[in-house]
């Protein structure tokens, strides 16, 4: 009978004791705009705008993220054209290396590009980063806000530039990659702000914003056989800013226009009731045991914040609809005690 007393005991402890997932409150930190993160071996790597450096934590469990081991991984030299404004860092892993995409520039926002470094270590806290170069198509316009995804064996970049030399407008763009440091061929526009949603830029006046049209830090979420295409639109600045959406058949030529659809409404827009602002720049990551999903994204705490170092990190988990698509719900009230990912380590 006393094995089965120590059973009860262990299983009792496992299940309501010393085993029981941990809780979590939005934000993870403090601060940290543009926020990112990766799964691997066990880890999430995570890195946000830090705009001199590139940074990036390791954790086994997001909802200890503030605790989490963090590294400044590389250091711009200076007076170079990728020194200043380093911008929506994202961390891939590629044909067995690291790579790291960021938008920098020299000091004019006008001479922003996309850059990426490479690092052949099994773990991206340790070994050495190597500045590869720019990451660009012909045109050599203003791109920043780099994702890579990979759909048939095929990877491809997607950014947010501009279709000439001024800042007129922000669109987004796709091109093939030949390697994780060239594109190969044409970049092509697949989305631009037509929607009145994706024009506002004034903070004080949301019925009659002036000429801002924002279409930017895409990021791809793939499920079944469609893409998702998750995108932030109107100015940072704004309480307006929101996350947009295009859809796209997996099996569709992603380099024609005509095969991505955008929705007439934002997937995931600012919570006056919850006291959640400007929502937007975002990424996803599943679970430790690949049972939930969940969106990392900023936001501010208050209206009129802007966007500088008040945007902070924040997490929730969403569900999908019947039609496959992902429902974002409603940005989460900070401080609501909230269940960590599913199978993360209570240690």
């Amino acid at each position: 009978m006393k094995w089965i007393l120590n059973v009860f005991i262990t299983v009792f402890f496992f299940n309501y004791g010393f085993a029981q997932v941990k809780t979590f409150t939005n934000p993870l930190l403090s601060s940290g705009a543009d926020p990112w993160v990766i799964y691997q071996n066990g880890y999430y790597y995570y890195t946000n705008s830090m705009g001199d450096r590139l940074i990036l934590r390791k954790t086994s469990n997001m909802a200890d993220l503030k605790n989490a081991e963090q590294k400044t991984i590389w250091m711009p030299p200076p007076n170079a054209g990728y020194s200043k404004e380093l911008w929506a860092p994202e961390l891939h892993f590629i044909d067995h290396k690291w790579y790291m995409y960021f938008a920098a520039d020299d000091g004019s926002n006008n001479n922003h590009r996309i850059f990426v470094l490479e690092n052949d270590s099994s773990d991206p806290m340790a070994g050495t980063w190597t500045l590869k170069g720019k990451v660009g198509d012909a045109t050599n316009k203003w791109a920043i806000d780099a994702s890579v995804f990979e759909n048939k064996g095929q990877h491809y970049l997607i950014w947010a530039g501009w279709e000439g030399d001024e800042n007129g407008q922000q669109n987004i763009y796709i091109a093939k990659m030949k390697n994780p440091w060239t594109l190969e061929g044409q970049r092509v526009k697949i989305s631009t702000p037509t929607l009145d949603w994706e024009k506002y830029g004034d903070l004080h006046d949301a019925n009659n914003p002036p000429h801002v049209n924002v279409n930017e830090g895409p990021e791809m979420l793939k499920h079944r056989d469609k893409l998702f295409l998750v995108y932030s639109a109107s100015g940072c600045w704004t309480d307006y800013y929101v996350l947009g959406m295009l859809t796209a058949s997996a099996n569709s030529d992603l380099l024609d226009p005509a095969s991505w659809k955008k929705s007439p409404q934002p997937v995931f827009k600012q919570s006056l009731e919850n006291g959640v602002y400007a929502p937007g720049h975002n990424s996803f990551f599943k679970s430790p045991d690949g049972k939930e999903d969940w969106i990392l994204y900023h936001a501010n705490s208050q209206p009129g914040l802007g966007c500088g170092k008040y945007r902070s990190p924040r997490m929730q988990k969403f569900s999908w609809n019947k039609d496959g698509s992902p429902n974002f719900g409603v940005p989460v009230k900070e401080g609501v005690e909230t269940m960590a990912p599913s199978g993360s380590p209570t240690n």
